[in-house]
């Protein structure tokens, strides 16, 4: 459309129009002729209305703001409960099956460990160096600060800010992380730190330092340590596995990369303990190891025989001897050879 004068002075019509028909509405709402006039309003802006609520409702959800309406109190109340059901039922029908499969997982961990959890689904990523994750559950969920986080396979972090709807997660990976945790199944203590942004995604790796160097072994598994009063950290819960050693000559401590349990790189449902268990889990919510390799299997060449067909003096057998005097015609070593007549 173009912008002339003349669509200019028809919008200023029209708005005039709607500011006056506000006006009489409030003045008289029992007017038939008002009735009239605002239902053919209706349809005439009411396609118009639809697309720019479509744009702007997912803002106005997320600020929280919204207009009331020129009807009835009752009324709006139940167009909200009404709302809210739909709303209710479309999430529920838009849970997918990875989803399902997420909170299966979580349900399972949870029960091993004897922890009670709330459900929550990860609303927003943090930007920048720190890394922290939002999640869709807050102060009135009885989310409160310094809790432990973990999905369907393991430590996922600790809240470290909450609002009344939305809590903030301080993910183990972070730099500024650190986690104490014992080794299965010995229990030797260490701790775990993030590695910042190096680490993110599916290429996430924690640092372990342990005092017992000894103790490090590839494949290794650890879980949390119990923090005082379960606060940040609750006990047992799965870490991450050793995936390489980095022992120094004269180091005080070892050193190891531990890879996490915990998906970083597709976190949606996780859980967040507003209950820790009554009885320290141990390693019971470990998963299970991975088998051990076999052993490879030595051949050598030759038919099976040792030294078989090595090069230079060893690979000649020596001749059996010869018991006694040389008979005529024999030589000493070898068969008889025939006469000449």
């Amino acid at each position: 459309m173009r912008d002339t004068r003349r669509s200019r002075l028809a919008l200023a019509i029209a708005l005039a129009a709607a500011l006056i028909l506000i006006a009489v509405s409030y003045q008289n709402r029992s007017s038939s002729l008002i009735s009239a006039a605002r239902s053919a309003a209706g349809s005439v802006f009411g396609g118009a209305e639809r697309a720019v609520a479509s744009v702007t409702r997912p803002v106005g959800r997320f600020f929280g703001a919204g207009v009331a309406g020129t009807g009835s109190s009752g009324q709006s109340a139940a167009m909200q409960r009404q709302l809210i059901m739909m709303r209710t039922e479309l999430s529920a029908a838009r849970l997918t099956k990875a989803e399902y499969r997420q909170l299966g997982r979580l349900l399972q961990v949870s029960g091993r460990g004897g922890y009670r959890v709330l459900a929550a689904s990860a609303i927003a990523f943090g930007q920048g160096y720190q890394q922290t994750v939002t999640l869709d559950a807050g102060r009135a969920d009885g989310v409160r600060p310094q809790q432990t986080v973990l999905d369907g396979d393991g430590l996922v972090g600790q809240v470290v800010s909450v609002s009344a709807r939305t809590c903030t997660v301080q993910l183990a990976t972070d730099a500024s992380s650190v986690t104490g945790v014992r080794l299965a199944p010995a229990g030797q203590i260490g701790w775990v730190t993030g590695v910042g942004r190096r680490g993110r995604g599916s290429d996430a790796l924690l640092k372990l330092q342990v005092l017992d160097t000894a103790a490090l072994k590839i494949g290794g598994q650890l879980v949390t340590a119990a923090s005082v009063k379960d606060r940040p950290f609750v006990p047992g819960v799965p870490v991450g596995t050793i995936v390489s050693v980095r022992n120094r000559a004269g180091a005080m401590t070892g050193q190891a990369l531990v890879r996490p349990f915990a998906q970083f790189s597709g976190l949606d449902v996780v859980g967040i303990v507003v209950s820790p268990p009554r009885h320290d889990p141990r390693y019971s919510v470990l998963p299970p190891a991975p088998p051990k390799p076999p052993p490879p299997v030595r051949t050598s060449s030759g038919h099976g025989r040792p030294g078989a067909g090595r090069s230079g003096s060893g690979s000649r057998r020596p001749s059996p001897a010869v018991s006694g005097p040389a008979q005529p015609g024999q030589t000493a070593a070898g068969p008889p050879r025939a006469r000449r007549r």
